[in-house]
């Protein structure tokens, strides 16, 4: 971080550079001076400096100058950094304005030109100043900053990707006073939210996601092109092929469109994998595993969407949305599965204003005091449940059956029957979603009487069953008719192997029907829908990897 700015503004260059030559020789070893020769162009640093996170101690100004005076600099410089010192340069004959400024820009004191010697005139002065900036500094960041509006779906796109990749930022609102200096120091209006800020200063308006990660410290350009192992999908099988490929001296490259973590970097705390007797957030883990994979080598690419695979000899290409390729030996599918979308009428509309998929854990502590509902009864609407319980006034389950025991285990089952600000309600389901601009109100049946009720709330969290992301392959593999991937046994029907393998042996247990192409954790067929099994399947895939390129 650089050291606070003491900023000098004059249009008469001789003054600029004998004030600035002052200032430098006393303050120079604990300040940075900058010096403008008028007030525009000192707005224009403040402004750099206000995006770049970092501080500024004192202004001093010279009250003549043409186009803006130091008064009307000062004003404006105020709504930048407010808590900045105040000194007005002024000339016997403007001492009466300079009296005035002190009402007009909460002026810190005005100093008479000529302030020779400065050891009596100038230094006594700027001390003072100084001093009472240190008292009450304006706050230096070195974080990513994120402005945006409360209700926003765009702005919470960006920080739900920000948190879920590990990336630090702090959130600002538009409306607020800080928010409303970064937009104007940006040259913005409220209605050009989101805003980003990286550490360095460079602002970004309503960003893409591999824009984004572009700025932020992801890696997004593979640096090889061919690798002996491709892994697609970074939850927990991904993850742990990642590991295991890479420690076992695979060149391991893992491609994310999104997040590393998956669905389970989502929940707020997982308590039954295997090593965590206290429990573990998905964040937690991810963060180990993607530490881990990265410590023995392998390779992390976010935001890269793969749209095709297909066979190029012994090679397997995937091909990217953008149109490059990546080429490897072999490859794991680890793409998991996504939430099944909610189709009742309003839903679509509020999505990311008040209608969330998956925990979304970044608005827990807006939830505060609030009513909110939560649809799903498998272990993620569990977890979900028993972290916003910690900020909510009343968390409700809503469920379609009868009671939980069929799709959520014992222990998370018997938390939330402990937690007295949760309710479980059978038998209901969500059937509209109203609200103007965020959500406010919600409507439910009874699917057994078609009984209606409403409710007043801001805050829904679906987690209804999951989807396979695997479009993509189209025929490039054999999949189900729900579309998760086939593998080992399941493709031998009737004792016959796939169409199309030329192989003199059968499939592995994980690989798919296009021989070193392996599929591990959610994404495969017939899959136990856990953490550590995912994580065990990405092991073994990179076991039978072996198996496989030894053969070759």
């Amino acid at each position: 971080m650089a050291n606070p700015a003491i900023l000098t503004v004059d249009d008469d260059p001789a003054v600029s550079r004998s004030v600035a030559r002052d200032v430098r020789r006393r303050y120079g070893d604990r300040y940075r001076v900058v010096r403008a020769d008028s007030g525009e162009a000192a707005l224009e640093a403040l402004r750099e400096i206000k995006l770049r996170g970092e501080q500024v101690a004192v202004l001093l100004a010279d009250y003549r100058m043409p186009q803006m005076n130091g008064i009307q600099f000062l004003e404006a410089a105020m709504d930048i950094f407010p808590r900045a010192r105040r000194v007005l340069l002024t000339a016997y004959a403007d001492t009466d304005a300079a009296i005035d400024a002190i009402n007009i820009v909460d002026l810190d004191h005005y100093l008479l030109k000529p302030w020779n010697p400065p050891e009596e005139k100038l230094y006594p002065v700027v001390d003072a100043m100084l001093d009472a900036w240190i008292a009450a500094p304006d706050e230096a960041i070195n974080e990513t900053r994120v402005v945006g509006h409360r209700w926003s779906a765009p702005s919470f796109a960006v920080r739900d990707f920000l948190a879920r990749n590990l990336v630090p930022y702090r959130w600002l609102l538009a409306d607020e006073a800080e928010g409303g200096r970064l937009l104007s120091a940006a040259g913005l209006s409220v209605d050009e939210v989101p805003l980003v800020v990286t550490p360095d200063g460079t602002s970004l308006v309503r960003p893409s996601e591999a824009e984004l990660a572009a700025h932020v410290g992801l890696t997004t350009t593979p640096a090889e092109e061919f690798y002996d192992l491709v892994v697609v999908g970074a939850g927990p099988a991904g993850l742990g092929a990642a590991v295991y490929g890479a420690s076992e001296g695979l060149r391991t490259v893992l491609l994310e469109q999104r997040a590393t973590g998956g669905q389970a970097g989502q929940s707020s705390r997982i308590e039954n994998y295997l090593g965590f007797p206290d429990g573990v957030s998905g964040a937690q883990l991810t963060d180990r595993a993607r530490r881990q994979a990265l410590r023995f080598g392998a390779e992390i690419l976010t935001t890269r969407e793969v749209v095709a695979l297909q066979a190029g000899g012994s090679t397997r290409l995937l091909r990217f949305g953008d149109g490059s390729m990546i080429a490897a030996h072999t490859v794991v599918l680890a793409t998991g599965v996504s939430y099944r979308m909610l189709e009742a009428p309003g839903l679509a509309e509020l999505t990311g204003r008040g209608v969330f998929y998956g925990s979304a854990a970044t608005e827990a502590p807006s939830c505060a005091g609030q009513e909110i509902y939560i649809v799903g009864g498998a272990n993620s609407a569990g977890q979900a449940a028993v972290h916003f319980s910690r900020y909510a006034k009343r968390v409700h389950i809503l469920i379609r059956a009868g009671d939980l025991r069929r799709s959520m285990s014992q222990y998370l089952i018997a938390q939330i029957q402990e937690i007295d600000n949760i309710e479980v309600h059978p038998h209901s389901q969500v059937v509209a979603a109203e609200g103007d601009g965020h959500l406010e109100r919600l409507s439910m049946c009874d699917p057994r009487s078609g009984e209606i009720r409403t409710a007043d709330t801001s805050w829904l969290f679906i987690f209804i069953g999951a989807e396979p992301r695997t479009e993509w392959l189209d025929k490039a593999v054999a999949r189900d008719q729900r579309g998760f991937v086939l593998t080992g046994p399941d493709l031998l029907a009737d004792g016959q192997r796939p169409p199309g393998w030329s192989l003199p042996r059968d499939p592995y247990h994980l690989e798919s029907s296009m021989p070193g192409v392996f599929a591990a954790g959610d994404v495969r067929a017939d899959s136990v829908k856990r953490v550590a099994s995912a994580v065990g399947e990405g092991a073994m895939a990179v076991s039978l990897i072996h198996r496989y390129l030894e053969a070759q």
